[in-house]
């Protein structure tokens, strides 16, 4: 592994973004939070990552023992890579950065997300004092990926699982769903198709309401006309 330049400071904080401030390294990890994933598969999901960018982070991450690699026994015998315990303790990390990142004022809605940072997204920033007396599961089917989430009493699991069987699926571009909860947009007019209770779709979107946006203090206030 290459030499990386540290900051040299006691601050844990510091320390915290030697061994996880470089580029590619939180979103590699956001792609692991969900369980272990092949090399071919992190790429899927980081279409922007190089593949030897993709091999330094994963051996940085490995040597600070943020992640290992194995290897699957035969028949399928290939090597992925997933978070070690201390790892997966870092969602908390996500879910903070990704609830203060949403306040920005130059966050630009739209861009892609892969279906593992859709799921986390959703995770982050449901409001559970909107759920209620919800009593419900709801499938999603993005592609070949699956996953499940559970309401009741007041609280959510969403992970990955079978979808069928579930109350509500909702399939097909996992950015269209982000488009129905957090852009105001329809099921009806993205790519999304919803099967089972439509009522019930309807109402899981409005879980999940976004934090004022932080003022702008670089752009003009408009003046009065």
């Amino acid at each position: 592994m290459s030499q990386k330049r540290a900051y040299q400071d006691g601050c844990a904080v510091a320390h915290a973004l030697d061994i996880i401030g470089d580029r590619w390294a939180m979103p590699i990890m956001r792609e692991l939070m969900l369980g272990p994933k092949r090399f071919t598969d992190l790429r899927a999901g980081l279409p922007g990552i190089s593949a030897n960018v993709l091999t330094q982070r994963l051996e940085e991450l490995e040597a600070s023992s943020i992640l290992v690699r194995r290897r699957l026994p035969p028949p399928a015998a290939s090597q992925i890579y997933e978070l070690t315990d201390w790892g997966r303790e870092s969602e908390i990390l996500f879910q903070v950065l990704g609830r203060w990142a949403c306040r920005s004022p130059t966050m630009e809605p739209g861009k892609p997300m892969s279906p593992v940072s859709v799921i986390l997204s959703m995770r982050t920033m449901i409001d559970r004092s909107r759920i209620g007396d919800l009593n419900t599961t709801i499938g999603f089917r993005f592609g070949e990926e699956e996953f499940r989430a559970t309401l009741a009493k007041g609280d959510v699991l969403i992970d990955r699982g079978v979808a069928a069987g579930a109350d509500t699926i909702l399939s097909g571009d996992q950015n269209s769903l982000i488009a129905v909860l957090y852009g105001g947009a329809r099921y009806a007019d993205v790519l999304l198709t919803v099967e089972g209770d439509e009522a019930l779709a309807d109402h899981f979107a409005t879980l999940f309401p976004l934090p004022p946006k932080a003022p702008d203090m670089v752009s003009p206030a408009p003046t009065a006309s």
